[in-house]
């Protein structure tokens, strides 16, 4: 069995992120940056399930910038077995259609049984990526899970929804997203650490996929970017007998009722 982990650097969470109003990117270099937490949850899914049946791969597989690979480090720290690194000044500002075609083609480079992922990552937070990768590699996608159950030709899960919980499954190969309700990851050891350094780490570019990042296909294309805007004070509401028609008026005035 060889599961790919996709795994991506992000601004720290912890801290206030910032945006680059001339660009409309994040401003990596205003925070630290981190292998992101929803990472470290599809790792340890990985991770738990190679300890109970030897022979299982775990690579890392990550789309990103030249600092990447101190979080992939991490992962394997974690205890991934090796990681592969798309690194390309031409993936700078790349959107979810370009870091698609770039995921696909490098999963296809290391061959897979099962991609695991994340739901949502915490910079971009779009979402889609799962879906559109499964579309280009032609496989089944399970997303959203909260459980995951493994065999040698199936991946089982359940979905939770407003309406219920649902079990999906889908035969191997496959793409799965997982969500925060997956177990907490694993803290690196220190022989995790120093072994971490000996693992095989692949270093490839957009040539070396056969991608072209500058073709003649639909891009999204940012038309404005602004920065948030600071928060509003609120209302508050002195309760002089009438608090509850002030707060009924409020609601209604706002449409929250």
């Amino acid at each position: 069995m060889k599961i790919i982990v996709l795994a991506k650097e992000v601004p720290d969470t912890y801290t206030e992120r910032k945006l680059n109003l001339e660009t409309g990117l994040a401003d990596r270099d205003a925070n630290d940056r981190v292998l992101d937490e929803i990472t470290e949850r599809a790792n340890e899914v990985a991770v738990s399930y190679a300890e109970a049946h030897p022979g299982t791969e775990i690579v890392l597989v990550s789309v990103g910038p030249d600092s990447a690979p101190t979080s992939l480090r991490k992962g394997l720290a974690m205890g991934a077995d090796r990681a592969v690194h798309v690194v390309d000044d031409a993936l700078l500002g790349a959107d979810l259609t370009l870091t698609a075609e770039v995921l696909a083609k490098a999963i296809e480079h290391t061959g897979f049984d099962l991609v695991i992922t994340g739901d949502v990552s915490t910079d971009g937070s779009a979402g889609l990526i799962p879906a559109m990768l499964a579309e280009r590699l032609g496989v089944p996608n399970a997303t959203g899970l909260s459980s995951v159950e493994l065999t040698d030709t199936q991946v089982q899960g359940d979905r939770e929804t407003d309406g219920g919980t649902y079990t999906v499954a889908a035969t191997l190969p496959a793409v799965i997203s997982i969500t925060e309700r997956l177990p907490d990851p694993r803290l690196p050891g220190f022989k995790g650490i120093m072994s971490a350094k000996k693992k095989p780490f692949e270093t490839l570019t957009l040539a070396d996929l056969g991608v072209d990042a500058d073709a003649d296909v639909p891009r999204s294309i940012m038309i404005a970017v602004s920065e948030k805007p600071a928060r509003a004070a609120g209302i508050k509401i002195v309760n002089e007998g009438d608090a509850g028609n002030q707060l009924a008026e409020f609601l209604v005035q706002n449409k929250l009722v």
